[in-house]
């Protein structure tokens, strides 16, 4: 841990998750109708998940973070907030959406993974010149002489953001229904946040993750079947949109009674392409639009459906 670093690119990607962080928090004091369990989600994630994850990843030495202003740790506190952000964002999303409750946190896992590949690929490029020329990106991976890799960045990354998300979202829709079917007990939604995020860390470091990363135990981590796990993964959520879903919709989505998603799902992507143009990181760009054209095409789908419902 060292000084914070003042570097103005920097400064303004995090005044933006700061930004977007607080406007979601009005929105939920104002549009949800039980908003102190969802602000209990939100500081259970942010906290004592997202934030105990990253840290861990750190510590092992998986990858390492540039300083910010507001730390948790080792890690800024931005990086937990656009997690929990894009979270956020997808049960919002999915809410309106006529498909299982379980298969809600399959499609919210693949929206974080697709809002990935426009971040991550941008903040290992975003390499900063300290004290002595001792370059420090915004995130700087560590891979393995094996690791497979995109753009510089392991592949079970990506992987990792459908299971850390997907896992998450599995978890609160579980403790919400409880809550719902408690009459909305107060000490209900308390509770359930916090048990929802002990099971999300049970899950996220259980064999299940090894799994579907590379087919552990089978296969170790380095190899193709990263690949094909990335693949597969991605596929089921492709599958649960086309069989489950299949266009039906509870209720229309509204700009004006779900702003915070396109705000996450639109707004993000584009800045991210705008900060790789004039950062001159032109080789990412290809990647960026493959993921901000999926994940808008999907949205406005999903707007187009419920258009037709109304």
């Amino acid at each position: 841990m060292g000084p914070f670093t003042i570097v103005p690119v920097w400064i303004a990607q995090d005044v933006m998750v700061l930004i977007a962080t607080v406007a979601t928090i009005i929105f939920i004091v104002r549009k949800e109708e039980h908003p102190e369990s969802f602000l209990m989600e939100m500081f259970c994630f942010t906290f004592l998940y997202a934030a105990v994850f990253e840290n861990f990843a750190t510590i092992v030495g998986y990858y390492g973070y540039g300083r910010s202003l507001l730390m948790i740790f080792n890690v800024p506190l931005t990086v937990p907030l656009i997690e929990y952000l894009v979270l956020y964002a997808g049960l919002r999303l999915t809410a309106k959406m006529n498909m299982p409750g379980w298969s809600r946190a399959i499609v919210t896992g693949m929206m974080g993974m697709l809002f990935d590949l426009s971040l991550d690929p941008l903040a290992v490029r975003q390499i900063h010149k300290g004290v002595a020329e001792a370059a420090i990106g915004r995130w700087s991976w560590f891979p393995g002489t094996t690791d497979v890799t995109l753009l510089g960045i392991p592949v079970y990354n990506f992987t990792g953001w459908i299971l850390m998300v997907g896992f998450a979202a599995a978890f609160f829709l579980i403790g919400r229904l409880l809550y719902r079917r408690s009459g909305y007990k107060t000490w209900v939604g308390i509770v359930y946040p916090f048990a929802a995020i002990i099971a999300s860390l049970g899950a996220l470091y259980s064999p299940i993750t090894a799994f579907l990363f590379w087919l552990g135990p089978f296969w170790s981590k380095g190899g193709v079947t990263e690949w094909i796990m990335f693949a597969f993964d991605t596929l089921v959520g492709i599958a649960v949109l086309a069989a489950l879903w299949r266009g039906r919709m509870k209720k229309p989505l509204k700009l004006r009674e779900d702003w915070p998603v396109p705000m996450i799902f639109v707004s993000f992507h584009v800045a991210n392409i705008l900060f790789a143009i004039f950062g001159g990181h032109y080789e990412i760009l290809w990647v960026q639009g493959v993921a901000a054209v999926a994940q808008i095409g999907i949205l406005a789908l999903i707007w187009s459906r419920g258009k037709r419902t109304a």
